[in-house]
Formats: structure tokens, sequence, C-alpha cells
């Protein structure tokens, strides 16, 4: 579970909004509100489950109540022992949202899962994920594959997932574990995505 620790509720709440780990911005292809999340700027050790939980109730489930949306997670740089809540905070986190944001969720857009995450969500996901949550998952291995889901120039992508994108494209056994990786990782404020451009010919030039 996420631990008890000295900050309190405001000040998880100020830590949260300060690496923009939740923002809402941009459309889907659908016209569905993106609910954006970086995986990675979460910080998991300096949080507790009821902060994480009264943040959302506070500054993100009001903006959401009465709108179909979608979530765009960033799973980029995801380290276990950083920023994974644990399975029974994320459950408790999950069987909080209020019925109303929950019946309008639409999709869940997962960049750069990885195959821990995809042998995690295979395997458990349909059992702790109830309510057709886990049928509305859409995996996405590139940053090119998510601008056939997301309209390209409303959605702000981090330097450091385009920087693991283009390592991806050059390292592709990175996808299944076999290879290393060595990320450029920094909760830095998020660039442009245009600045996304042709990983292959970068990987050969």
């Amino acid at each position: 579970m996420l631990p008890d620790l000295t900050l309190s509720i405001s000040e998880q709440q100020q830590l949260i909004e300060r690496l923009e780990v939740f923002k809402i911005q941009g459309k889907d292809k659908h016209g569905n509100k993106i609910l954006r999340i970086i995986g990675k700027c979460f910080p998991a050790r300096d949080l507790s489950a009821e902060g994480l939980k009264t943040y959302l109730e506070e500054r993100v489930y009001p903006k959401l109540a009465k709108k179909r949306f979608a979530v765009l997670y960033l799973h980029t740089g995801v380290q276990r022992s950083e920023n994974f809540v644990g399975i029974s905070a994320l459950r408790s986190i999950y069987d909080a949202i209020p019925s109303n944001v929950r019946d309008n969720l639409q999709a869940v857009y997962f960049l750069h899962p990885g195959l821990q995450a995809r042998l995690f969500l295979a395997t458990f996901g349909r059992l702790f994920f109830h309510g057709g949550l886990y049928g509305k998952l859409r995996y996405v291995n590139r940053i090119d594959y998510l601008w056939e889901h997301v309209r390209r120039k409303e959605v702000e992508i981090p330097e450091f997932v385009i920087d693991h994108d283009e390592d991806l494209e050059c390292r592709p056994m990175m996808d299944y574990g076999l290879e290393s990786d060595h990320p450029r990782v920094s909760c830095a404020p998020a660039l442009d995505s245009t600045a996304v451009s042709m990983y292959s010919m970068r990987c050969i030039s």
C-alpha cells in the first residue's frame, strides 16, 4: 500500500500538482477529453492512499464527472520501487472512483507498456479492474501509433518520453525485456509533441 508519511494532505496535493502527474488536456479522435497521467513522475514514496484519493476527488473528478473522457497513461520509465503505488492501493483507489466518472471513461491509452506490465495486466487485469475497464485498455507501443487515437497537437508529450521512444525504435528488443534500458528520464515540463519525428531515419543516420 502507499505509505503513511509526514507530509500533510495539503502538501501531498501540492506535490502532485507541481509534478504535473495528472493533467486534463486535448481530445482523442472520438472527441473525448484526455486525462494525461505521467507514471514516471508519480511520487509513490511521498504519498498516502488517502492523500491521492483526496487529490483526485477534489481536483480531477469534478472536471470529469459529466464528460466522456479517455485516459492517456505514459508508462515510460516507471520503476516498481519508485513509482508504483502497489496492487492493493491501486484497487482501493479504483473502487473509490465515483460511478458517474467511471461510466464516462471511454478508453485507456497505455503508452510504452513493456513486457512486465503486459504480463501483469493479462494475468490480473480482469480480476482487479471490473466494470469493463480492462476491455477499454489500448496498448500503444510507439508515439507515432498514439496519433491514430489522439489528436496530435492537443496533448503534450514530455521530452524523456520522446527520447525513450527513439531508443525503442533503434533497439526494439527493449520492448520484450531482452535488452537493458538506460532511460534519460526527468520530470521536466512537457514539450510540444510536434517535436516527435521520423525515428527510423534518426536510427540509421
